[in-house]
């Protein structure tokens, strides 16, 4: 798989994202530092919350494949910033996290939101049940090559 780091405000699900990516046992855990699990990286929310550690983010992708801008479907709370990927130095996904539990209006918000920020593709799934998930580590395991 490639190496990925998760970016996303406070309870979006990144860490429950990388609990299935990585085939472990689904358990609430506050992230409080860079957490590297396999080949993925999970960072606290606080990260993009306070604009002042967004450098620490820029930095530690830097040795990744990609980015994954993570959005909660079911909240409206939206964090990022029209363009936000063009301040990573290697590409950006999206992942509306939640669908589970957010409306359709919701998931479509998300997505749209995603999309402004310039991550592509985007990937809608559901931790907690693993709807959509595999579709994501489909993508992962493939060739950056053969995405361009």
């Amino acid at each position: 798989m490639k190496k990925i780091v998760l970016v996303g405000n406070v309870a979006c699900g990144k860490t429950t994202l990388c609990q299935r990516l990585n085939g472990l046992k689904l358990q609430y855990e506050k992230t409080q530092a860079l957490n590297v699990v396999n080949c993925t990286i999970d960072t606290p929310g606080e990260y993009l919350e306070h604009r002042s550690l967004m450098r620490g983010l820029t930095v530690v992708s830097a040795d990744t494949d990609y980015v994954v801008f993570v959005q909660d479907a079911s909240r409206d709370l939206y964090l990022y910033s029209p363009g936000q990927a063009a301040a990573f130095p290697v590409p950006v996904i999206g992942v509306v996290s939640k669908a589970d539990i957010a409306t359709e209006k919701q998931i479509a918000q998300a997505k749209e939101l995603l999309e402004l920020t310039g991550a592509d593709p985007i990937f809608v799934l559901s931790s907690y049940t693993g709807d959509g998930v595999q579709a994501l580590i489909d993508y992962l395991q493939d060739d950056i090559e053969e995405k361009a």
